[in-house]
């Protein structure tokens, strides 16, 4: 039996970058899989779930055996595919998408007159 939920996800902008935060309390980091198809990233897990029995003890009601989940979201045009870095700290993957050079602001600046 699969026990399938999606995390909740938090996508934070700033002007160099977007950070998406998925909350997966309990899974390794090994337990992720990223991919980048063009401009969609997908973002997938399954955790087996190992509740071996010890002497003595017996299950009266078992209804999973492994924990999977996928996530997909399309990237804006600004963000830059070849630099997508992740982490996956207390619970928390953060996958950090720098945006591309061209698509962060530019600082005013003064032209001088001749």
């Amino acid at each position: 039996m699969t026990n399938t939920t999606l995390p909740s996800v938090n996508i934070k902008e700033n002007v160099d970058a977007y950070e998406v935060e998925v909350a997966a309390p309990g899974f390794d980091k090994g337990d992720f899989k990223l991919e980048l198809n063009h401009e969609m990233l997908t973002i997938m897990s399954e955790k087996k779930i190992d509740n071996e029995t010890k002497e003595g003890e017996q299950y009266t009601k078992r209804e999973f055996s492994y924990q999977s989940f996928s996530r997909s979201f399309t990237l804006p045009q600004s963000a830059d595919q070849e630099k997508i870095s992740a982490n996956y700290e207390n619970g928390i993957l953060k996958i950090h998408i720098p945006k591309r050079e061209e698509a962060k602001p530019k600082p005013m600046r003064v032209i001088e007159i001749n």
